[in-house]
């Protein structure tokens, strides 16, 4: 039954006409009458609504052969996994690659995407977060020199077609039916997690079949996806197999907290480390760097509030910065050499245990520089904090049993 309390002011001769046709957008499938309106006596969807621009062209791609290099030779099990990714693909099943963050999941996938592009088939790499949208553009651009990769982001949609498209989930409503193979990293990642409209998207531009990747997707993502009869192949070491650093915890109260982080951060720079130091919200990364600041110069701060951002970041990496203080913006993709990394209020109710995880997996991520120091700075212990630890620690543990 409509009850017409809920669907406001409309005209019910409208909703009882969209109920009994069964209402579903075209564009992201919604049938919620709570998010349809009308304008010129015709219905339209709300829930999609801000989702407006220039949608993709088909082209045909032509088959040839792709040469792709990879920054390193892939171990046994990434090997194994890679094969398993695209026979899995050439089957047309879907699949979930759960890999321990540093595991190498990009290169793992280029493989499936070399067979695509010399049968002519359609590639999409699709990341919740434009940072690290840039960064995965800059690495299939390096692998892939003899094709086409562009990056489709917001304030970037110019250029909409290519061999390999990379771009942020919210940018996929521009591709409906498109992709033979669409790999979607990070899907345990804010905002595509727990987001129907984006994951409604993801569905419908899959013309093929998908590769899902995570570190730390939840139980239910994995029953969902067991439900749906995705294959799931999971790698719990890193590629130059040497243990996740396990983060070490600090509880200190109130103000005092910054004495130990400036202790710390000033004992890092003077071993030429470069430090990210991460906070639970945007205005904690502003007054956070405002203090910091005075005491120790070569900083800076980003959060997604800075529209600078993605510059202040490759400055970060070019060593203009020795460090940067974030929200959470930064505590998946990215990886820098020498990295080290300090949690304030790491007891902060934004930080889950997922976070944390991915927080202390952006460090030791080289193979040249394996080790690295994690601090978790807080007021007191909670669950999450204990979780990403056991976590980290059953990771090193398995790795141990195998090597």
């Amino acid at each position: 039954m409509i009850d017409s309390k809920r669907v406001g002011a409309q005209p019910l001769l409208f909703y009882l006409i969209i109920y009994m046709n069964e209402f579903v957008c075209k564009k992201c499938g919604n049938t919620d009458l709570l998010f349809v309106g009308f304008k010129n006596g015709k219905p339209y969807c709300r829930k999609c609504i801000s989702m407006q621009g220039e949608k993709a062209q088909k082209i045909p791609l032509s088959k040839g052969s792709v040469k792709f290099e990879l920054p390193y030779e892939l171990t046994s099990e990434q090997s194994n996994i890679s094969n398993k990714v695209l026979a899995s693909f050439k089957k047309r099943k879907n699949v979930l690659i759960h890999a321990v963050c540093g595991a190498g999941k990009t290169e793992i996938v280029f493989e499936t995407i070399k067979y695509a592009i010399e049968n002519g088939l359609q590639v999409g790499f699709a990341i919740p977060r434009r940072e690290v949208v840039q960064e995965i553009y800059s690495r299939l651009k390096r692998a892939f020199p003899l094709n086409n990769v562009i990056a489709v982001y917001g304030g970037n949609t110019s250029v909409l077609t290519g061999d390999i498209i990379v771009l942020t989930t919210h940018q996929i409503y521009r591709y409906p039916s498109y992709f033979d193979l669409l790999i979607l990293d990070e899907i345990d990642a804010f905002p595509f997690k727990d987001d129907e409209l984006l994951y409604n998207m993801f569905v419908r531009s899959v013309k093929g079949n998908y590769v899902m990747m995570s570190a730390t997707p939840d139980a239910n993502i994995i029953k969902q996806l067991r439900e749906n009869e995705c294959e799931i192949f999971e790698l719990k070491t890193r590629f130059h197999h040497m243990p996740i650093p396990e983060p070490s915890m600090m509880f200190v109260i109130g103000f005092l907290k910054y004495f130990v982080l400036l202790k710390k951060l000033k004992k890092f720079i003077a071993n030429a480390k470069k430090v990210i130091i991460f906070v639970p919200t945007i205005e904690k990364s502003i007054s956070v760097f405002r203090i910091v600041s005075r005491f120790i110069s070569g900083g800076n701060y980003v959060n997604s509030k800075v529209k600078n951002s993605s510059h202040i970041i490759n400055e970060f990496k070019a060593n203009k910065y020795s460090y940067l203080v974030s929200t959470s913006i930064l505590e998946r993709g990215i990886t820098i050499k020498s990295l080290q990394v300090i949690v304030v209020d790491a007891d902060d109710a934004i930080f889950d245990e997922y976070s944390l995880i991915q927080i202390a997996g952006r460090v030791g991520r080289s193979k040249d520089e394996t080790y690295g120091e994690v601090i978790f700075l807080a007021n007191k212990e909670n669950d999450a904090m204990r979780n990403a630890l056991a976590t980290i620690k059953e990771c090193n543990e398995h790795l141990q049993s195998v090597f």
